[in-house]
């Protein structure tokens, strides 16, 4: 495992999800800014915006400039911390703050389990990306079915299958440093924004179990 790559790895990680949580305060405590985003036609633009950066960034990352993935890292923080500008209005800050500190917990040990096992988890990866696209399908399903059990089963099983994604991407991101493909500035970018995705899953859906809605 090249050290230094995780590390920058972690950082950008940090960084982006830094850019997140301060864009997504500043917008909530701005109404007009709020209203604007969580319309319709803001909400589409942003979604947009994500896929584009997510697929530009997965497919050109072994030709992009390191600049370029550097600032497209940090405008597709941005643009998700848009979006999370709602979760400052349904939950207490303090609520925020206590699952963010419950989902860096459980983040740091599944990393940790995905750096340091000899067990190979490619296998575990397939069934992952199995699992995810089920749930893609169920919560399409569940748009028309709006079954709250169903949400629930859903929820929970997004949080496992993060959790196992976590580790996946930690040693998959390892690998790749070893193999020496990737350029480590743009590969830390790509790994960043693979464990950026992980721990915002993590966290949305674990505050949905243990957040303090703020009208309580």
């Amino acid at each position: 495992m090249n050290n230094q790559t995780m590390a920058k790895t972690f950082g950008w990680m940090f960084i982006g999800l830094l850019v997140t949580f301060i864009t997504g305060y500043v917008i909530s405590m701005n109404p007009n800014m709020l209203l604007n985003v969580m319309s319709t036609t803001g909400l589409i633009l942003i979604i947009i915006v994500e896929f584009a950066l997510v697929i530009f960034l997965s497919a050109r990352i072994t030709k992009m400039k390191p600049i370029t993935a550097k600032i497209s890292f940090l405008l597709y923080s941005f643009v998700s911390g848009l979006t999370f500008s709602s979760i400052f209005i349904v939950y207490e800050m303090t609520s925020i703050m206590f699952v963010f500190l419950i989902t860096a917990v459980l983040f740091a040990i599944m990393a940790a389990i995905g750096a340091f096992t000899k067990i190979d988890l490619t296998k575990i990866g397939t069934y992952l990306f199995i699992a995810l696209f089920g749930i893609i399908l169920c919560t399409i399903v569940n748009i028309f079915l709006n079954s709250s059990s169903l949400d629930l089963i859903l929820s929970i099983i997004i949080i496992l299958v993060f959790i196992g994604f976590t580790a996946y991407d930690v040693q998959k991101i390892s690998r790749l440093s070893e193999m020496n493909l990737i350029a480590e500035d743009n590969l830390a970018i790509y790994g960043a924004l693979e464990l950026y995705l992980d721990y915002i899953n993590l966290f949305l859906q674990l505050l949905r179990f243990f957040g303090n809605n703020s009208d309580n």
